[in-house]
């Protein structure tokens, strides 16, 4: 801390930069953080306490202190949404931190909903030759890789070596160039059967080494990494004299730089340990011709699961997975194969209606509007230039993959409707939404004449390619809800929830009139989930989906980390199972009876509780300072915070 109070942010980074230099990190590092956490704390500086909880996440992980970790991440993610920085840079680095940090834990639907995130955001606030952007995609390929997705994770990783090729003013000594081709050449030696895939992973590893002894960076504690690559690289090719020497070498960095307790170390060790037992055995002399023995005793990988069973001609997939699988397999190929000029402009993905789309599906789901498809997304220009040849191209793709048949297309999306295939990118949109682009910021009766269902289908799905980053930025665009019109919103929400659950449900059930009661319940369960998407944001959570898919996206966006309003979620689901025995037990249809009084009583009380609970949010928020629970009360308060004197954003 400054002797004037304050926290200064770069002298953190710079001291932090000082001791990992001099090789000091195992000792120093940790108080250092720890006191720059109070220091940060005490000052009141939000800005300067969220780096250094991102440095804290970064430092906890190559620690292998996973636990400890869960708090600092989720402290910067609860600081974050505080401040309300959200398509903001910072944002950005935040939630890939926090993912990394939930993926080296293991917690990888929690990391991949998170990166998810960051993908989005990094779209509209880090540019295409942005270096945390390849960072990005290399975090993203690890995940891949630990949740046995090898070609998604490829797919990543040279998506990560364009953007950093593109980028550095010198690739024979760039690092982060380096650590790429590390992560490459142990990708490339799952597929141990594939002679070519082992002798480009060779190639890679030998090429991240080189990278290093040109820049003469051996120092960094990287190098590391880039040495126990390359030694399993030799192990796999049957050099296991040369493996082991290499990771005596990884092994000395590694212990000097994060100690003996760290989880690298101990993974490290365990493969020195068995590259000497496979040198020892085989009188090894450094041959490159025994694969076979490596593949049958293959070490350990730190970023690869592979205890995977035998696949199902048919697996249990969902359809985006499905989607991806496809395009990667049999889409990319015939793009590269017949138009080669035009692969660098053409999006891929899927997205639209359908509960394929919002990885909703099941197996249930599975009779109509399933099976082996995906979108491709082009400019106005090159869908007059090339659309119609290739849809004709698209609907000669192989009909069946992964044990599926052609896809079951329902009556609503044939033709015109259809929802996959080849479209011009704005009327893709316009099919969706009426619109080709999001309407502007100053246009706040055109975002309202949009429902949120609308808005999801709009905003769902996964885009698995896109080179021009026009498919994202549009996408975003419907994302980027104007503050002023979630206001509005959020007022008319908190509107129906007083209107719907706190006035006319205690009535209804008082004169024994059980459809309106049931019907006040509905609009009031139904009011309090949109609040809770508008509340989280619709730029970072999305939408609330149509009425079908209500609690299965609740349930889903309650799961994630610095979720506000969560716990209503649980409730909301309480009141509907009461609600038939509120509305009419004892008596039967038409009245109520003293069997509807206990649960008319515990609905009442849910509702009063939940309303509650939404006050202490828009208090925490800063949008009221009113403990008026009665929420009609509350929407002058939230509505002062709208900046466009519009009429149509303002109520009576």
């Amino acid at each position: 801390m400054q002797p004037d109070g304050s926290f200064d942010t770069q002298a953190f980074l710079d001291g932090l930069d000082a001791i990992f230099n001099a090789g000091k990190a195992r000792d120093q590092a940790e108080p250092y953080l720890q006191q720059a956490l109070v220091d940060a704390e005490n000052a009141g500086d939000d800005a300067g306490l969220l780096t250094v909880l991102n440095e804290i996440m970064g430092f906890y992980r190559s620690q292998g202190r996973h636990q400890e970790n869960m708090w600092m991440i989720q402290r910067a993610i609860e600081l974050a949404t505080r401040m309300r920085i959200e398509g903001s840079e910072a944002w950005t680095t935040t939630l890939i931190n926090a993912a990394t940090g939930l993926r080296a834990a293991k917690k990888y639907d929690q990391a991949e909903d998170l990166y998810r995130q960051a993908l989005a955001s990094a779209a509209k606030t880090l540019g295409p030759k942005d270096r945390r952007l390849a960072a990005l995609h290399n975090n993203l390929s690890m995940l891949y890789s630990e949740t046995d997705r090898p070609d998604q994770a490829e797919q990543e990783l040279r998506q990560a070596m364009d953007i950093l090729g593109n980028s550095s003013t010198d690739p024979s000594r760039d690092l982060d160039l380096a650590s790429t081709h590390t992560n490459l050449a142990l990708l490339l030696m799952q597929r141990k059967d594939d002679p070519q895939a082992l002798q480009e992973a060779w190639d890679q590893a030998r090429t991240a080494l080189d990278i290093y002894r040109t820049g003469h960076l051996e120092n960094s504690a990287h190098y590391a990494s880039a040495l126990a690559g390359f030694a399993q690289v030799c192990y796999m090719t049957g050099r296991f004299s040369q493996s082991a020497d290499t990771y005596r070498k990884a092994l000395a960095i590694i212990e000097d730089r994060y100690g003996k307790g760290s989880d690298y170390y101990q993974i490290t060790k365990a493969n020195l340990d068995q590259a000497q037992a496979a040198a020892q055995e085989a009188g090894d002399k450094d041959q490159p011709n025994r694969a076979d023995e490596a593949a049958s005793s293959q070490p350990k990988v730190e970023n690869h699961n592979s205890d995977k069973g035998p696949r199902d001609s048919r697996p249990d997939i969902q359809g985006l997975d499905l989607a991806k699988a496809y395009w990667e397999q049999v889409g990319r190929p015939m793009l590269e194969e017949r138009y080669p000029q035009y692969r660098g402009r053409i999006a891929a993905g899927l997205m639209g209606h359908g509960s394929d789309c919002y990885g909703f599906d099941d197996a249930i789901s599975r009779d109509h509007d399933f099976g082996p498809g995906f979108c491709l997304w082009l400019t106005s220009e090159d869908y007059q230039a090339i659309g119609d040849q290739l849809q004709k191209d698209y609907e000669a793709l192989p009909t069946e993959f992964m044990g599926f048949g052609s896809r079951t297309d329902s009556v609503r999306a044939k033709g015109a409707n259809r929802r996959v295939g080849v479209f011009e990118i704005g009327a893709f949109f316009e099919s969706l939404t009426g619109y080709r682009q999001a309407p502007p910021e100053d246009h706040p009766h055109e975002w309202l004449l949009l429902d949120e269902a609308t808005l999801a289908a709009a905003t769902n799905g996964r885009i698995f390619a896109d080179p021009l980053g026009q498919m994202l930025a549009t996408r975003q665009g419907f994302k980027a809800m104007p503050d002023d019109v979630r206001f509005c919103l959020i007022s008319r929400r908190l509107g129906m929830i007083a209107q719907a659950g706190q006035y006319n449900l205690p009535r209804s059930l008082q004169r024994g009139d059980g459809a309106a009661a049931m019907l006040s319940i509905n609009e009031f369960v139904q009011a309090c989930a949109s609040l809770i998407f508008l509340i989280n944001n619709p730029l970072t959570v999305g939408y609330l989906p149509y009425y079908k898919w209500t609690f299965a996206a609740l349930r889903r966006l309650s799961g994630r980390m610095a979720t506000r309003l969560a716990d209503l979620t649980e409730q909301l689901e309480d009141i509907l199972r009461l609600a038939s025995a509120a509305c009419y037990g004892g008596q039967g249809f038409g009245e109520g009876g003293k069997g509807a009084r206990p649960a008319a009583e515990r609905v009442t009380e849910l509702v009063e509780s939940i309303c509650a609970r939404i006050v202490e949010e828009l208090q925490a928020e800063g949008l009221t300072n009113s403990p008026e629970t009665f929420l009609e009360w509350q929407r002058p308060y939230v509505e002062a915070h709208i900046s466009s004197d519009d009429p149509v954003l303002h109520s009576i």
